[in-house]
Order: structure tokens, then C-alpha cells, then sequence
């Protein structure tokens, strides 16, 4: 298997989803892409972010007219449908289905014209760069694939390669072996955020139910919880 790796960085204003990732910088998207053919795709994505950047994201995460998948400024020409899956107060989780493509300039279809099924890709945005790991069972078309992305990228938009790896396993953070609670999931995030873990810590447990509206024994116990998970499974892949 190989992992191909590569960048893509956008100027603001040459795309509208991601300048949301732009002007809010505690926005995270992390998202898996699978297209057994050209003419659909599927994507689970997660978005993390303070409330506050997380509803303006809600605009046009659910907005099934938005195009989000294209790289080259040219609309695609598909159907679109996305159902929430996880609403938390700083996580959403959507699942989105693109069918019925007539054209497309997005990653995974290109990849599709190339590669037979059996392609994984990871998506990561973060400020003005999206990155991707494409996921192929071996790397005769990389040099197609290379050419291909780098010329249909719109007005805007630049293409940086990071490297292409051969490899045995490949994880992902949308796929974990173990999962906290979502409940614990989201303390966990806002203390880690908060600075609760840093010596000496910038915030309290008094302040971190004030801030998510719980009581301090809930935010207490939850934290607990989530830690004792962590440390059970950190140790068993140590093992």
C-alpha cells in the first residue's frame, strides 16, 4: 500500500468554505473520502471549533446547493445530499453523498479516472491549506495523478507534494479502535484548549462548567472518565 500526500493552499476569497477556516482559526475539519467510481462519492466529515465559528460553518456544511468538493472553480455537476450525524457544542459531525456526477473536479473522482477501487483519501483543512492522504494499492499512476491535480487547480489555488510512502497500516482519527463518550469527548477538548492540563493551569473546573453549562461534578466526573480511557488505551498499544 502507499500513502501519496499532498497540499492544497487557497487565497482568500477563492473558495467560500474554506475562508470560514481562514477568518477562524480554532476551526478544524477532518474528513474521509471513498469513490469506487467517477460518477459518486461519499464523505464523513468532523468540525471542531468554538461555538461561535461552528454556526457559521452549520450555513454551509448543510447547504446541499454549496459545492465544496471541486477544486477547479468549475461547479460540479451532481446531487448533493448531507444528514448531521453528531451535533456538539464544539464538534458537528456530517455525512454527505454526491451522486449522480455528470463532471467533477474534485480529488477523489479524479483520482477515480486513474486508480480502480480500493482508494481511501483523508482530508484535513486548517486555516488556508487543505491536505490530503491518498490511500492506493500501489503507485503506477502517481505521475498521472501528479499532472492531473496540479492543472486543474483553479484561480487561487496552489498544489505543494509532500511525499509518497510505501506502508502497512494507515490510521485515522475519524476511525479510532476506542472511542470516549461524545459528552467526555467534548469536556476533554475545552479543558485541553483551556490550558487545564498546563503547569500551572489557566483554568479551573468552576470555570470550565461555567463555560459549558454543566455542573462542576458532571465536568469533574466526564474528565475523569476521559482520561482513564485515554490511559488504557495508550497503554495497550504500548504493549
Amino acid at each position: 500500500m502507499y500513502d501519496f500526500s499532498f497540499e492544497i493552499t487557497y487565497d482568500p476569497g477563492s473558495d467560500e468554505y474554506v475562508d470560514l477556516f481562514i477568518d477562524r482559526e480554532s476551526l478544524r475539519s477532518e474528513a474521509i473520502y471513498s469513490c469506487l467510481d467517477p460518477d459518486e462519492l461519499w464523505t464523513l466529515e468532523s468540525v471542531t471549533g468554538d461555538p461561535d465559528a461552528l454556526s457559521a460553518v452549520d450555513e454551509l456544511l448543510f447547504d446541499e446547493s454549496l459545492d465544496r468538493e471541486s477544486i477547479s472553480g468549475r461547479e460540479c455537476g451532481s446531487t448533493r445530499t448531507t444528514s448531521l450525524l453528531t451535533d456538539e457544542h464544539r464538534r458537528r459531525v456530517a455525512y454527505t453523498y454526491v451522486s449522480d456526477v455528470d463532471f467533477c473536479d474534485a480529488v477523489p473522482l479524479l483520482v477515480a479516472k486513474y486508480v480502480d477501487g480500493g482508494v481511501l483519501f483523508e482530508q484535513t483543512r486548517t486555516d488556508d491549506t487543505v491536505q490530503w492522504r491518498v490511500l492506493l494499492q500501489d503507485d503506477s499512476k502517481i505521475g498521472y495523478l501528479y499532472d492531473t491535480l496540479s492543472a486543474k487547480l483553479g484561480d487561487g489555488l496552489s498544489f505543494s507534494f509532500e511525499h509518497l510512502t510505501e506502508v502497512d497500516n494507515w490510521e485515522s482519527g475519524l476511525l479510532p479502535r476506542t472511542d470516549i463518550r461524545a459528552e467526555q469527548r467534548e469536556i476533554l477538548t475545552v479543558a485541553v484548549e483551556r490550558g487545564y492540563f498546563e503547569t500551572p493551569r489557566q483554568v479551573t473546573l468552576d470555570e470550565l462548567a461555567d463555560e459549558l453549562d454543566v455542573p462542576r461534578s458532571t465536568v469533574s466526573y466526564r474528565l475523569r472518565r476521559a482520561t482513564a480511557e485515554l490511559a488504557k488505551r495508550f497503554t495497550t498499544q504500548q504493549l
